[in-house]
């Protein structure tokens, strides 16, 4: 087997596509969970297929399977790689990684090659983050821009450092390759959706069940703090029990009450829809500001009390504004998802959010159909690959 000697690594400039980077960023701020270092959240596939959410690693299919032959037509292997690891990574603040290689562990020898593509751009989603190599062959220096990918050798000719994060939250979607069959992740996966999916046939498709409650828990950015309140609160929602008497924002030490049917507010009004627990609320808000053009769109098209009663969509009620303030800039010291503190969040409009509400119905439940059309090939091929001709309606 031959690798190109003088070809370690290589830029590819714009390989993803826009939309499919913010589709890709969405799950990761919907499902993310505490990382492998501090300061890093991780979405990887296993994740979402155990907290039933296998419908979202449908946007994933078809990206790793044009990684997978970009990596083998490079380095010369074609046929002979299989997918170790799949997973979206995101950096935040002070999360940085000093010189090293991608298998200089010995429980990582079977890691032969990496792709990392940039979901997110350096200079305005965050600073810092900008990856070298230490060999001074080109490209010496990446500097992450939206849809850019960058795949490599992961030995000691790719020996790398990445500069630490100083605000914001650099975005990444990552994969590891192996010669190592045994290292391939897309049987155990398999395994795993069909497993789930037989267990959770008779349920709502479209609900998550979140994992255990200190997956979520962020010590690096203080005692207590919950990944999935604090995304709420950088986009201006706090978290309410069903009964509307407690109003919680993301330093509550909560457990029990952040997975139970729950509600969320903004200022003095709260949405009248019932989520199942904060993960399903996080899910749907993500996906409201993710589609927020389209929303707008829909907005002018569509009555929206022809869709709900606004008398409905939501309640007013005296939460205490002290506290918000307190947890607000709690919040702002530790610097996460920093692009969603800027004025253009400000205006809101609880009728486009019902809107996306629908949407994301109709959206989950149109992955979802992907996914069942999918299942028997892909357990009969052992392997995650494109239908074309799967049918999505």
């Amino acid at each position: 087997m031959e690798i190109a000697p003088d070809h370690p690594r290589r830029l590819l400039q714009g390989f993803l596509p826009l939309d499919l980077c913010k589709e890709l960023e969405f799950i990761h701020r919907s499902c993310g969970t505490v990382g492998y270092r501090p300061g890093v959240i991780s979405t990887t596939l296993s994740h979402l297929i155990a907290t039933n959410c296998s419908h979202l690693i449908i946007p994933f299919i078809h990206v790793r399977e044009r990684l997978k032959e970009n990596v083998e037509e490079f380095f010369n292997c074609e046929y002979e790689l299989v997918i170790e690891f799949t997973g979206l990574v995101s950096w935040c603040k002070g999360a940085s990684i000093g010189w090293h290689t991608d298998d200089n562990m010995p429980y990582l020898k079977q890691r032969h090659y990496t792709a990392v593509c940039y979901l997110n751009n350096h200079g305005i989603d965050f600073e810092g983050g900008i990856l070298h190599f230490k060999d001074g062959k080109q490209p010496e220096s990446i500097i992450p821009t939206t849809g850019d990918v960058v795949i490599y050798t992961a030995d000691d000719r790719n020996i790398h450092s990445v500069d630490e994060i100083t605000s914001g939250e650099r975005l990444t979607l990552t994969l590891w390759f192996s010669h190592d069959s045994s290292y391939d992740e897309d049987p155990k996966l398999i395994a795993r959706l069909d497993d789930i999916l037989t267990e959770h046939q008779n349920q709502v498709c479209h609900i998550p069940s979140p994992a255990s409650s200190n997956m979520y828990q962020c010590p690096h950015l203080g005692s207590g703090l919950d990944i999935r309140s604090m995304r709420l609160n950088a986009l201006g929602y706090n978290l309410c029990s069903f009964d509307h008497k407690v109003c919680h924002s993301f330093s509550d030490s909560l457990v029990d009450p952040m997975e139970k049917p729950i509600q969320i507010c903004r200022g003095n009004q709260i949405y009248n829809e019932k989520f199942a627990n904060s993960m399903h609320a996080l899910q749907v808000v993500q996906f409201y500001y993710w589609k927020a053009s389209q929303v707008k769109i829909s907005r002018k098209k569509i009555n929206v009390d022809d869709l709900i009663d606004s008398s409905l969509m939501f309640s007013t009620k005296n939460i205490d504004k002290k506290l918000l303030v307190q947890y607000y800039v709690k919040f702002k010291e530790s610097d996460f998802d920093r692009k969603f503190m800027d004025d253009e969040h400000e205006s809101f409009d609880w009728g486009e959010f019902s809107i996306a509400g629908r949407d994301w119905n109709d959206h989950v439940q149109k992955l979802h159909v992907i996914l069942m059309g999918s299942l028997s090939s892909w357990k009969t091929h052992q392997t995650l690959f494109s239908l074309e001709d799967v049918k999505t309606s």
